[in-house]
């Protein structure tokens, strides 16, 4: 039997002793999210032989993750099945990147199935990319800065723990303009993002702030998923003031250390202008991302 516990603060350095470590790129790996989001997927972890696996629930259905870690996945996988039957559940894991995909079809063939849905497929640029805008590519990109940096006096000043209030302030403007019409979802979000901007420093978030003639428009923030990659989590910004999403990602991209050759700005959810926009960037990696589930128990789903 797997004991699995609550993910708390404190857990920070056990969960990414096992993620930064990790090739893997999803943004569900990343701490913060991890932490910010298990109200609504009551996300439990353990360390099962030198693997970090999680479980958790999303609408009423029982998931896993691929486990992380070094040495024999499938016994770690053959424990969860196990764990999955206990509760009664079949077994399916959410999440699962096409290279773990290739990993259980080489352990346990023909064992799966695999459902895939582009909402949830991760965009992943080349940070380089974003902290230039070189190339024709990304001529209006260059066009939208230049016009930000025309039209406007603005600092870019990076979060700190005296900013925080003025951040939940813009997202509660941002709200009343753009979410409070719209469904769960962006409760949810909200939520989320309340978490996260009240407890930055303990999650490991950084992130940074638009101010024009000394009025913060827009913030963003995130956190390493892994040694090379950094997640960018939430971006919000006054719609009023044209530009202000463009310049804040740029500079965002311009703060974030070199080390990091790649920044994941997660799904689009399936929404038409989030997708467009995401696009727009010309994303590195469109991280695809498959529910897998086992066979033998499909009849029960």
């Amino acid at each position: 039997m797997i004991v699995f516990s609550d993910i708390t603060l404190q857990d920070k350095t056990t969960i990414t002793s096992f993620t930064m470590n990790s090739n893997r790129r999803n943004c569900d790996l990343s701490f913060s999210n991890l932490c910010s989001w298990r109200f609504i997927y009551d996300t439990k972890f353990a360390i099962v032989d030198d693997f970090l696996v999680f479980k958790f629930r999303s609408d009423g259905k029982l998931f896993y993750m691929m486990p992380v870690g070094k040495g024999n996945v499938r016994k770690v996988l053959d424990d969860l099945i196990e764990d999955a039957h206990q509760e009664k559940e079949p077994f399916c894991m959410l999440g699962v990147c096409s290279g773990m995909r290739a990993e259980l079809e080489d352990i346990m063939p023909e064992q799966f199935t695999f459902i895939s849905n582009r909402d949830y497929a991760d965009y992943i640029y080349l940070r380089n990319d974003l902290a230039t805008l070189k190339g024709k590519k990304f001529q209006s990109k260059r066009n939208h800065i230049n016009n930000f940096k025309k039209k406007y006096t603005y600092q870019y000043i990076p979060i700190t723990p005296d900013r925080i209030q003025e951040c939940l302030a813009l997202e509660a403007e941002w709200y009343s303009m753009n979410g409070s019409n719209k469904q769960d979802g962006t409760l949810n979000e909200r939520r989320a993002i309340t978490y996260a901007l009240q407890h930055f420093e303990e999650l490991g978030l950084s992130g940074g702030m638009l101010y024009v003639e000394n009025k913060a428009v827009a913030f963003t923030f995130g956190m390493p998923i892994n040694k090379d990659t950094f997640g960018v989590h939430v971006e919000k910004a006054d719609i009023t003031v044209d530009g202000a999403y463009t310049m804040i990602n740029y500079e965002f991209a311009n703060h974030i250390p070199e080390q990091f050759i790649y920044m994941n700005r997660e799904e689009d959810l399936g929404i038409e202008g989030l997708r467009k926009a995401k696009l727009s960037y010309q994303p590195n990696i469109i991280l695809e991302k498959h529910m897998a589930c086992l066979k033998e128990d499909n009849h029960e789903h």
